[in-house]
């Protein structure tokens, strides 16, 4: 029986938050468990190392891969890699050399980067399907891209706050291998819904060459370039400092770090999916334009910089960090679910898999970028207070080199009914 295009799009979505789950999960595993047997927050940082590289490379070219191949082998693909790489980490033992365990959970990482970034760009691709074509002023087609991107946006960083907390409580009540084995066989059962899943979804009928996965317009590559240095800003301090400072000089257990950072992406994408909302609150403008992306990097930049400050001038740290957190994370919500309905404005309906797939591949770079500062950034500092603030120093840093590519951004084209029309 042939699903409806609703039905395909909640196949692929629900795998998505089923995939999503295990992703949050697994980076809480690894931060904590590495952790505790005595590494280094650069060589944690390492660990993730390969996991965002490869994702860089599967953006760039995963988008064509769907175009011509269809969104399902994507899909498919994606959930089997994300199965292998639990798999492979059920046998890792505290017995290994230490070199020789960074080298296989790299490796390991590769792979569920990899699954990820396919996933991701399945999930973002299939939104075309959701809705029948219509017709209606561009305006109105508009507030309808903005509403479904800000949905699966939300719900997707709703879900990776659960798998943090959900990541935290597994290492503490059954341990590192355990737990990978037990989302292994929960991601096994996931990939067995989306067998019914037609095989041309997604299909480009025209022929395309590899190499189209470069031909960008002005306004996609100026806000990729704007998405590196966000992303970037987040993970500079998110990723690894975060967690351990938090471990070190609050004294938290790793359950505590788990369900309060868990909370926070919670938060984080309920904010993502309430974004069109949020707007209506001071604007009758009903979609974002080029404004609103500088106005948002612009009140992100002083953030990060007021929580060092805070830091610094040694105000009690537990509520410096969670109230920073707090304004962070509505901001860069906001920013970012602004960000994943600017691409598709910019773009059209023939090519929409490969513009995400490339604006992903700037997504990916920006969190290798603050994966790698996270972890040798923050051991500069000659103690973790230290070098939490130079963390977040750099994170304010790198919004402002967001908001400055932001300036250069064309306002996008809201005539283009074969796009929004299909989403």
């Amino acid at each position: 029986m042939m699903l409806s295009p609703l039905n395909q799009y909640g196949v692929v979505t629900t795998n998505y938050w089923a995939f999503t789950l295990t992703d949050g999960a697994l980076r809480m595993l690894v931060v904590f468990h590495f952790h505790e047997l005595g590494y280094t927050t650069l060589e944690i940082a390492f660990l993730f190392l390969f996991y965002e590289f490869f994702g860089i490379i599967t953006n760039l070219c995963g988008g064509w891969i769907g175009a011509r191949y269809g969104l399902r082998l994507t899909l498919w693909v994606g959930t089997l890699l994300q199965i292998l790489a639990l798999l492979m980490l059920i046998p890792v033992s505290a017995s290994w050399s230490k070199i020789g365990s960074v080298v296989y959970v790299m490796f390991a990482q590769a792979i569920s980067g990899i699954a990820k970034d396919l996933n991701k760009m399945t999930a973002k691709g299939a939104i075309k399907t959701i809705v029948a074509e219509r017709k209606g002023d561009a305006d109105r087609e508009g507030r309808r891209l903005f509403k479904w991107v800000a949905i699966l946006t939300g719900s997707k960083n709703a879900l990776k706050g659960v798998g943090f907390f959900l990541g935290g409580l597994l290492l503490t009540s059954v341990g590192f291998n355990k737990s990978v084995e037990i989302m292994a066989i929960g991601l096994s059962i996931s990939f067995l819904v989306t067998l019914k899943l037609p095989d041309d979804m997604g299909i480009i009928k025209k022929k395309l060459g590899i190499m189209s996965v470069f031909s960008k317009s002005q306004g996609i590559n100026i806000l990729s370039a704007a998405r590196l240095f966000l992303f970037g800003a987040r993970d500079v301090w998110f990723v690894v400092a975060l967690p351990v400072f938090l471990e070190e000089s609050l004294n938290w257990k790793f359950w505590e770090i788990g369900g309060f950072l868990g909370l926070w992406v919670i938060g984080y994408g309920i904010v993502q999916a309430s974004a069109p909302g949020i707007r209506k609150l001071w604007t009758s403008k009903k979609t974002p334009g080029v404004s609103s992306v500088q106005f948002w990097s612009a009140a992100l930049t002083a953030i990060p910089a007021l929580i060092a400050i805070a830091l610094w001038r040694e105000t009690d740290s537990a509520i410096a960090i969670t109230l920073g957190l707090v304004s962070f994370g509505v901001v860069f919500a906001m920013n970012s679910s602004i960000h994943s309905y600017m691409i598709l404005a910019y773009t059209d309906s023939e090519n929409v898999s490969l513009n995400v797939g490339f604006y992903y591949m700037a997504n990916a770079a920006g969190r290798l970028m603050g994966t790698v500062l996270s972890g040798s950034v923050f051991m500069i500092g000659k103690t973790t207070m230290q070098g939490m603030q130079l963390c977040l120093w750099c994170s304010s840093l790198l919004v402002l080199l967001s908001w400055l590519s932001s300036l250069r951004l064309p306002e996008p084209k809201h005539s283009k009914r074969a796009l929004i029309n299909n989403i």
